[in-house]
Order: C-alpha cells, then sequence, then structure tokens
C-alpha cells in the first residue's frame, strides 16, 4: 500500500538529489532507505528514478507520485501544525542566537520560510556576538541557540556536520600543499571572528595541542575576513558553505585541514521548557531541509 512516508521519501529524494542525503533527511540508512524504494518498485514494476543521473532525475512513474506528493504533503503538514495550534496554542517568541556566525549566510532563508509556517510565532534575532551564548538561554535573553552542544541542563536537536577549510590568498606560500597540518600554521596570522579561542575549532583541536605560535587578528563580518584573506593579511578557517562563491569566483582558494579534514557538529539548544513546543520543533525541521536542499557537502546529524 501507498504510504505517506513513501511519498516522504520521494520528495526528500528531489530535494537533497542524492541517497545518501535523503537518508540523512529522513533520519534513516541509507539500506533501510534502499529496502523502503525497492519495495516500491516492486509495487510498481520499473524504476522510479534514475540511478547514475545527478541531480536524480525521475521516471514518469516517479514523477507521477512526486506530483501526488506536492498534492497531500503540504495539506498534512498544515494539519499538523493546525493540530498542533490547537493543542498547545498558536502564539509565542522564538528569539534566535547564534554561536555559528557564518549560519547568517543560511538562516535568512529559513527565517522566511518559519514565517510562512508560524505567522503567530514571532521570531527575531538576539544581536551582537556573544562570549557564552548559553547563557542567554540561562538568563532567558533568547530561547533558542545555534550552535554547539552546551550539555544535560538543555534539550538538544542535532543538525548537521560539516568541513572546516583553510582559506587564503592565491600566491600565499601555503597554496601548493594539497593538505594542511598543524605545523604549517606556525607563524601565520589567523583571522578569525571577535569570540573566544576555545570556541575556534582550529585553535581548539588542531593549534593548541600541537604548541604552534600563531598571531591572531579579528573582524566580525565573513566578507571582511575574506577581504582580509584576499589581500594576504592572514588565513582563515570558515565552514564549507561560507566560502564556495569566493573560491567558485577564484577571489581566494581553501585547503583542508589533515588526512580526515576538520569537521565540527552543529546543534539547536533550547531550554527544557521549549522542547516540545511544535513551532520550535517546526523551526528545527525547516533548518535540516532547507539546508539538505541548498548546503553543499554537509552531512545531517540524525
Amino acid at each position: 500500500m501507498l504510504e505517506i512516508r513513501h511519498l516522504r521519501t520521494l520528495s526528500a529524494l528531489r530535494s537533497a538529489g542524492s541517497l545518501v542525503r535523503a537518508a540523512q533527511l529522513l533520519n534513516l540508512t541509507q539500506s533501510a532507505l534502499s529496502h523502503q524504494i525497492k519495495l516500491l518498485e516492486d509495487r510498481y514494476g520499473g524504476p522510479l528514478f534514475e540511478r547514475k543521473s545527478v541531480p536524480i532525475g525521475f521516471t514518469a512513474t516517479g514523477a507521477r507520485l512526486l506530483k501526488l506528493a506536492d498534492l497531500l504533503l503540504p495539506e498534512i503538514e498544515t494539519a499538523e501544525r493546525e493540530v498542533a495550534r490547537l493543542m498547545q496554542g498558536d502564539t509565542g517568541q522564538l528569539r534566535v542566537a547564534l554561536e555559528c556566525h557564518t549560519c547568517f549566510d543560511w538562516l535568512m532563508p529559513v527565517m522566511d520560510e518559519f514565517r510562512k509556517r508560524w505567522p503567530e510565532v514571532e521570531i527575531d534575532l538576539v544581536s551582537g556576538f556573544h562570549s557564552e551564548p548559553a547563557d542567554l538561554l540561562r538568563s532567558g535573553e533568547a530561547d533558542l541557540v545555534i550552535g554547539s552542544a552546551y550539555g544535560p541542563e538543555f534539550s538538544t536537536f542535532p543538525l548537521f556536520r560539516f568541513e572546516i577549510l583553510v582559506v587564503m590568498a592565491q600566491k600565499h606560500r601555503l597554496a601548493q600543499q594539497r593538505r594542511l597540518s598543524a605545523a604549517d600554521f606556525e607563524g601565520e596570522t589567523l583571522i578569525t571572528y571577535p569570540v573566544p579561542e576555545e570556541r575556534i575549532d582550529l585553535i581548539r583541536e588542531v593549534l593548541n595541542p600541537a604548541n604552534v605560535h600563531f598571531q591572531r587578528r579579528t573582524a566580525e563580518l565573513t566578507v571582511a575576513v575574506l577581504q582580509l584573506v584576499a589581500s594576504r593579511r592572514g588565513i582563515a578557517a570558515l565552514p564549507n558553505w561560507a566560502i564556495k562563491n569566493y573560491v567558485d569566483y577564484d577571489y581566494v582558494i581553501a585547503r583542508p585541514v589533515g588526512e580526515q579534514g576538520l569537521w565540527s557538529d552543529l546543534f539547536v539548544s533550547v531550554p527544557e521548557t521549549q522542547q516540545h513546543k511544535a513551532y520550535v520543533l517546526d523551526f528545527v525541521n525547516v533548518i535540516r531541509e532547507q539546508c539538505a536542499a541548498s548546503l553543499d557537502g554537509i552531512k545531517l546529524l540524525s
């Protein structure tokens, strides 16, 4: 029998663009997703999409089921939100603070989509740089923080894993290296956001353990960081999504750190009083959906 989860699977395949990312989006293993698709294809007697096409190309059967998904899923999601409003109330406030300052690049479209779904919920950003974003949750100045996981006193929702790349000018002395090691940073100027060193992955995970000596310079905006990098004032370590356009247009070049790369995980943290609110849960879902569709090189966390 065709089920709602099957329609959600096809919709996730289209938005995520691959089996791997669709499985992450749906919180399934890849083998479980493949098994579900095989059962559907056995039922309809043929493939639903082309396995080797990038992006995924759907067959006539798959496209017809997608048309059904586009018709039914929005109605189902709207009904679920309306039921949640009836049960929990339809108004509220969501003050969002960011530990991850490059998240501004994708957060605005997320907030726009959230406002469409929850027009009665007032959503806003807590402005400025905060040395301890978790303190904003403790003091009641923020309702939700996007950044690290802050431990058992808060409820945490996983978002995605991303790679941190080192960006440098085209003719930088390290430009010919395929990968960088801790020793390569000796004597370099590292350009960062004005946050404590313990919140900077490259410093905490790579440079300090190796006792590497470096200079540090700060800038508040990503574009300012990259301008300083391009003008050979130093190097920077930024998430892959934040630098993609600059690298594609040869403004700067990027290199991974170490053989396995330097990876970081992103979470949503809220006070326990917020964890079951429907609009909070939906905000997390919107982030995961939008980022799976728009950000290259990320791995959704389950």
